[in-house]
C-alpha cells in the first residue's frame, strides 16, 4: 500500500499521478542529480567502468521486470534479445553507416519484434513451458548468432564504431558514465510509467490470474504480445549500448548464463517494482565483486580446496542468495526499501 507523507493530500488526478511532489522529494531530486554529475571525479576509471555496466544492465533489467514481474511471463532468453540489439545496431552504424541514434530505437524495435514471434504460445502456455519456450529462443538465437557468418562475423564478432554526437564521440569511461546514466534514467521512466498506466494494470492483472482477466475483457494475446515486446524492446536497447560501450561483440556475451544472471537480478531486486532491477542489479554486481575478491583469499587459506570447487564458489553464492530471497524476501530488496520510505513518510504516526 502506497503511503503519503503526513499532512500532505492530493486535490487533483495531476498531483496523485505525479512521481516527484513534494518539496523534500524534489530537494532530494535535485541532490541525486548533483551527486551523479560530480560522481566521476572522485572515483576511478575502474569504478566508472563498473558503473556503466550496471547502467547498461539496469536498462535491460527494466524490460524483463515488465515481462516477468508486471505480466508473470517468465524468460529465460533475455540475453539474447539483448545480442539481437547488439547485432542489429552493429550492422546498422558499421555496415550501413547509419546514425547511432538512429540504431538506438531501431535495435530496440528489432529486438521487441522478434520477441512477438516468440509471444505468441504464451496464450497457451505459462509457467514452466513457457519457460522453456523462451529458453528455446535462447538457444536459436544464439546459434544464429553463431552461424551467420555473413551477417553476424560467427564467432569472432563484429567490431562496433564510437558513438558520437555529431562530432563528439564517447570515448573515455567519463563520457559513457553520462550516456549510460541519462538512458538508465529514462528508460527506468519509461518502465514505470508503463507500469503506472492502463497496461500495466492489465499486465498485474493477467499475472495475478489470467483466467479472470480474461473475463474481465482483457485480451489476452495483445497484452502478453505487448509485454514481449516491450521487454525484448529494452533488452535490444541495452543490447545496442553496450555493443558500442564495449567496441566488439560475439555470440559468447549473450549466453544463457547471462540470462539466468538477468532473473536473478529482477528476484533478489524486487519483481513488480520499478525499483527492483535497480537494487537487484546493484546488489549482483557487488556479489560478483565480493565474490572475485574473496577466491583468492579462500584458495591461499585451503590450497587443499580443488580449483574446480573454488569457480563454482559464485554460482553456488548466487544460488544462496536467490533461495534465501525467494524464501525470506520474495518481495525483494525493494520492499524493504518501500518500508523504510513509509516509515519516513507517515512518521511520527508510523503505527
Amino acid at each position: 500500500m502506497y503511503e503519503v507523507p503526513c499532512g500532505v493530500y492530493n486535490s487533483s488526478y495531476k498531483e496523485d499521478l505525479a512521481v516527484v511532489r513534494t518539496k523534500s522529494r524534489w530537494t532530494l531530486f535535485l541532490i541525486g542529480i548533483a551527486v551523479f554529475l560530480v560522481l566521476p571525479f572522485s572515483i576511478s576509471e575502474s569504478s566508472m567502468a563498473v558503473i556503466n555496466t550496471m547502467d547498461i544492465w539496469m536498462v535491460a533489467a527494466f524490460g524483463l521486470n515488465l515481462l516477468t514481474g508486471f505480466c508473470g511471463e517468465i524468460s529465460i532468453g533475455h540475453a539474447a534479445f539483448m545480442g539481437i540489439g547488439a547485432y542489429v545496431s552493429a550492422i546498422l552504424t558499421g555496415d550501413l553507416e547509419l546514425s547511432f541514434w538512429l540504431a538506438l530505437p531501431l535495435s530496440g524495435l528489432a529486438a521487441g519484434t522478434i520477441g512477438l514471434v516468440f509471444a505468441l504460445p504464451s496464450t497457451r502456455l505459462k509457467g514452466f513451458y513457457l519457460a522453456i519456450v523462451t529458453l528455446a529462443a535462447q538457444v536459436i538465437i544464439v546459434w544464429v548468432l553463431s552461424n551467420w557468418k555473413s551477417v553476424t562475423g560467427g564467432f569472432e564478432g563484429l567490431e562496433t564504431p564510437y558513438a558520437s554526437i555529431g562530432g563528439f564521440q564517447f570515448e573515455s569511461e567519463t563520457n559513457w558514465y553520462y550516456l549510460n546514466v541519462m538512458m538508465a534514467f529514462v528508460m527506468g521512466i519509461i518502465a514505470h510509467n508503463i507500469g503506472r498506466s492502463n497496461v500495466g494494470r492489465a499486465f498485474v492483472a493477467i499475472r495475478d490470474n489470467d483466467l479472470a482477466a480474461e473475463v474481465m475483457g482483457i485480451n489476452l494475446l495483445k497484452y502478453k504480445s505487448l509485454a514481449f515486446f516491450s521487454g525484448c524492446g529494452f533488452a535490444g536497447v541495452a543490447g545496442c549500448l553496450w555493443a558500442h560501450y564495449a567496441g566488439h561483440i560475439s555470440p559468447e556475451f549473450f549466453n544463457l548464463h547471462e540470462s539466468i544472471w538477468f532473473l536473478g537480478m529482477i528476484v533478489v531486486g524486487g519483481m513488480g517494482r520499478t525499483m527492483g532491477p535497480v537494487f537487484g542489479v546493484v546488489f549482483i554486481f557487488f556479489l560478483k565483486r565480493i565474490i572475485t575478491i574473496s577466491v583468492p583469499v579462500i584458495s591461499e587459506l585451503l590450497p587443499s580446496v580443488g580449483a574446480q570447487a573454488l569457480s563454482a564458489f559464485g554460482l553456488i553464492i548466487f544460488g544462496v542468495v536467490v533461495a534465501f530471497f525467494l524464501i525470506i524476501e520474495p518481495r525483494g530488496i525493494a520492499h524493504w526499501w518501500g518500508k523504510i520510505k513509509n516509515f519516513y513518510r507517515i512518521w511520527p504516526f508510523s503505527y
